[in-house]
């Protein structure tokens, strides 16, 4: 998609209703049943706030940027995600969290981003954080500057892409708190996304889809 058609949409992105949990759920890895029965005043989960961030490349065809994070000891080692993480003591609120993380990860500075709405916030058990996911723009090609510590690969999926549904399969997987577990998918080249972050992209599929209509 042209990245002034894109534009074009983003008005009625604002102000449309949000595809919400449902939509989420349809591509998440956790059934939607104990997903929905969660009671957050018993967790009491951390927070953290992501970005996903649409721009034009060199071609003006609009992308969004995942990034597959380094392996290390954790639940989300060596997968694919938005960029974005923790909330931590000096953010005003979770938007500056989501525009802090976004700028550590891949440099692109705060200001270069229009944040255009919050999307569903989606909690992940594993891990026991509740994400808030942002959509945002910048509006020229970026530059990236990847966290060397912390990302290992950026991955740059034409929008296109993203709302191509022969993109979504099955597929049987292995994790460190799961052994052989068939979950949805995204396949982005040579890339798999799943999990929180194929949840949240979901999400951000259909509204885009809806948008389009």
């Amino acid at each position: 998609m042209n990245f002034d058609k894109f534009l074009e949409l983003v008005p009625k992105i604002k102000n449309l209703p949000l595809p919400g949990q449902e939509s989420q759920y349809k591509m998440a890895s956790i059934p939607a049943r104990e997903l929905r029965n969660v009671d957050m005043a018993v967790k009491a989960p951390k927070k953290a706030g992501v970005m996903a961030l649409f721009y034009p490349d060199r071609q003006d065809i609009t992308h969004i940027v995942l990034l597959l994070r380094k392996e290390y000891e954790g639940v989300h080692s060596n997968q694919v995600g938005f960029p974005g993480g923790k909330v931590e003591e000096e953010d005003a609120d979770i938007q500056v969290t989501a525009l802090r993380e976004t700028h550590e990860e891949i440099g692109i500075a705060s200001e270069k981003i229009e944040v255009v709405r919050a999307m569903t916030t989606l909690y992940i058990p594993p891990s026991n954080f509740l994400v808030q996911p942002f959509l945002g723009i910048t509006g020229e090609p970026p530059v990236f500057f990847p966290q060397e510590e912390e990302v290992e690969q950026l991955i740059e999926v034409p929008l296109d892409d993203v709302l191509d549904d022969n993109l979504v399969s099955r597929k049987t997987i292995t994790t460190s708190y799961a052994v052989n577990v068939d979950v949805p998918v995204f396949n982005f080249n040579e890339h798999v996304v799943w999990g929180a972050t194929a949840a949240m992209l979901s999400e951000v599929k259909d509204l885009l889809k809806i948008a389009l209509e």
